[in-house]
């Protein structure tokens, strides 16, 4: 079962409507403003449909974001990794990618709309990193080999293992929009 939407708090909405619509290319569907459940609170809450295309914005799972007014709220931070004091990869959000293309397509994307990009070959998956206006890490992933019964069989030893083999950690690349911008057309 897929999701419908994921909600999170909003810095700046603004910003937040920029880097989403824009620059990661979803549309802004629906937004709702409404009292909070304390006297005087009110917020925005904002869905973007993280589908491809209009045609399929109906059946796509959407993202959401609050603009809260509620000073019980006031100066939260919403980066929901560091926020809690983990590292910015603990927590994220990772869309879909269709295919290899498509993450090339996605990176010079950001790459053009003045974000720096991370790019990590998993072996299984490729990703494309950045954060949004709020703190929170974004991901753009696609899988690069079918899961097989011998991964599903691993993912339970692994689960099950108090001390299991560790993996040499993926080498990232790191793409300045900087250079990008620079670069010869």
């Amino acid at each position: 079962m897929g999701f419908h939407h994921l909600a999170f708090a909003a810095r700046d909405m603004a910003a937040t409507h920029t880097f989403y619509a824009e620059v990661m290319g979803f549309e802004l569907v629906k937004a709702v403003a409404a009292p909070t459940d304390k006297p005087g609170g009110w917020a925005k809450h904002l869905f973007y449909t993280t589908g491809g295309s209009p045609s399929d914005a109906d059946d796509a799972p959407m993202i959401a974001f609050w603009e809260l007014h509620d000073d019980r709220m006031e100066g939260n931070d919403t980066a929901i990794s560091t926020g809690l004091g983990y590292e910015p990869w603990v927590n994220h959000v990772a869309f879909a990618a269709a295919d290899l293309e498509d993450i090339e397509f996605r990176k010079r994307q950001w790459l053009a709309g003045g974000i720096d990009v991370m790019e990590i070959d998993h072996g299984f998956c490729v990703s494309i990193y950045t954060m949004d206006p709020n703190g929170i890490l974004v991901e753009f992933c696609t899988d690069t080999a079918p899961y097989t019964q011998s991964d599903r069989d691993e993912a339970l030893a692994v689960l099950r293992d108090e001390t299991p083999e560790l993996e040499d950690p993926p080498v990232p690349t790191f793409h300045s929009a900087a250079e990008f911008a620079g670069a010869p057309a």
